[in-house]
């Protein structure tokens, strides 16, 4: 089966709110929907209920701090070991990217409403933690003037340290140095880095 994150804005298959959570996916072109409910639930949609798991699993790759997953009758479909969350100082947070999409700011910004609300992945490192996702909501922290955000520590591969490393030599060393740029901006500037590098 091809399990496949829809990353758009706009896409008439999927409800506006879950596409702004980035929960939409396509399993062998059929829709599915993971909407987040709380700091560690959601609540997941679709026609066919024996695909929930392996969406459920896709979808944990890029939000491990959900745990629990309902049907729309609430019937429990997966559950696992809460995460532990973390309360970190921005100052502490290296990025590992450097540029930041006006159109997932205007996104995020639909469902962010206090610092509580972001909730990233980190990679404990020398005394700093190295966000591994979730720039555009460490902007709009900024953007807001919230001092802090809460994360989960995960693991990654070594590439990271390689594009923390770019950062540095661009001066981004904190989400204050992030540069924000429209969507045209960033799909050349970003991804152009991206194919270039890897």
């Amino acid at each position: 089966m091809e399990i496949k994150r829809i990353d758009t804005y706009q896409d008439s298959r999927f409800s506006q709110k879950v596409l702004c959570q980035h929960g939409c996916f396509l399993a062998d072109d059929v829709p599915y929907e993971v909407e987040i409910i709380s700091d560690s639930e959601a609540v997941i949609r679709g026609a066919d209920p024996s695909v929930y798991s392996a969406v459920i699993d896709t979808f944990c790759f890029y939000t491990p701090h959900i745990t629990c997953f309902y049907d729309k009758s609430g019937g429990v479909v997966k559950k696992f070991q809460p995460a532990q969350i973390l309360t970190i100082m921005l100052e502490q947070i290296q990025p590992s990217q450097f540029y930041v999409d006006e159109d997932k700011i205007r996104a995020v910004s639909s469902f962010i409403e206090k610092p509580e609300d972001i909730i990233i992945q980190v990679l404990p490192h020398q005394e700093q933690y190295i966000s591994l996702d979730g720039h555009t909501r460490l902007y709009y922290a900024v953007m807001k003037g919230w001092k802090y955000v809460r994360a989960v520590a995960d693991a990654s591969d070594e590439w990271v340290y390689r594009f923390v490393e770019e950062a540095k030599k661009r001066e981004i060393y904190t989400p204050y140095d992030l540069i924000l740029v429209n969507h045209e901006e960033y799909e050349e500037k970003w991804n152009r880095f991206c194919d270039e590098f890897l």
